[in-house]
């Protein structure tokens, strides 16, 4: 298994934040392994609401069956998927109050008979990297609709 985390704390507000990472028509702005969805995702993410995306991780692409686990407004979003190739991927993106600003976490463990030994610390390595630029281009986009 392999488990990638990074926390930062944004200007943004909480709201700001959980305005973009709760609206799917935003992720390919700021969630880097992101490339696009497969299917029109649903308008609003609620518990069970299920999305098909194409992810890009280590310059390969997975076909990714997207659950919405939970979501816990303007906290938290939870998923879980499963890829080709057995691949399983989970991610939780944390929103925390932090002054006028927040405290923004989002973590991911990744899973299947190919994430193991080299490759998943490859994944982790490359998945780290995914997550500063993730971060980066939140701050960013958060900060241009303040």
């Amino acid at each position: 298994m392999g488990h990638i985390e990074a926390t930062r704390e944004l200007a943004a507000s909480p709201e700001a934040l959980w305005d973009i990472i709760s609206n799917p028509n935003t992720w390919g702005q700021w969630f880097t392994v992101h490339d696009k969805w497969l299917d029109e995702p649903p308008a609003t993410l609620t518990a069970g609401a299920r999305l098909t995306a194409k992810i890009v991780m280590l310059n390969m692409a997975n076909k990714i069956e997207w659950a919405v686990k939970s979501v816990d407004a303007p906290t938290s979003l939870a998923l879980g998927g499963t890829g080709m190739a057995g691949v399983k991927a989970d991610f939780t993106f944390t929103i925390e109050p932090v002054g006028t600003g927040s405290r923004f976490t989002v973590a991911g463990d990744f899973e299947g008979a190919l994430v193991k030994g080299a490759l998943a610390k490859a994944v982790e390595k490359d998945g780290a990297k995914q997550l500063d630029k993730t971060l980066a281009k939140l701050d960013e986009l958060a900060a241009a609709a303040v």
